[in-house]
């Protein structure tokens, strides 16, 4: 491994754990301290999107979730936390793609799988990790969103891999 990929891989690892940390640090939060529903009542008093959003309804973990069951600034709350909980993972699944990618050059299974499975164990941990704070409840439904964020961003970094390394296998073939 040459100095630049070795450069590369530890700005990959340094991601990775930065994503932890923030992670780590934002479990330990109660609710309280992390809601969001009061800059949201000062600051969208006009509620935005209410007719669109007061037509959309699901359940997520044995609850309906909806406007008309939450209001309007809990039930969007609610989309920017779990909208987050996919983001951050799907971050870290690519980030930890990328820093493994080194390690799995040959199998493109174990390039997606490891850092997937890696992933849903730390999302599985951070759940316990906020069960131990109070206000704050573990959910399973969240280590699957966070799992599959995590999957969805290997799958995008499998991608740009790709995309790169043919990229540069044209490069050569233009160069000779």
């Amino acid at each position: 491994m040459n100095n630049r990929s070795k450069n590369k891989q530890k700005w990959f690892w340094g991601v990775v754990i930065a994503i932890e940390l923030v992670l780590f640090y934002s479990s330990s939060m109660t609710y309280k301290e992390q809601t969001s529903v009061p800059f949201l009542e000062k600051y969208f008093k006009n509620q935005p999107f209410h007719d669109l959003l007061s037509k959309i309804g699901f359940n997520y973990s044995g609850k309906y979730q909806s406007v008309a069951n939450d209001g309007y600034f809990k039930f969007v709350e609610f989309i920017i936390r779990k909208g987050a909980h996919f983001s951050i993972y799907l971050l870290l699944g690519l980030f930890l793609c990328l820093a493994l990618n080194i390690y799995f050059k040959k199998n493109i299974f174990l390039k997606v799988f490891v850092p997937w499975m890696t992933a849903t164990g730390l999302a599985a941990f951070d759940e316990f990790h906020q069960g131990l704070t109070g206000g704050r409840t573990p959910l399973v439904d969240d280590v699957i969103l966070d799992s599959s964020g995590a999957l969805v961003g290997s799958l995008i970094a499998i991608l740009i891999l790709y995309l790169l390394y043919r990229h540069k296998s044209k490069k050569e073939l233009f160069t000779m």
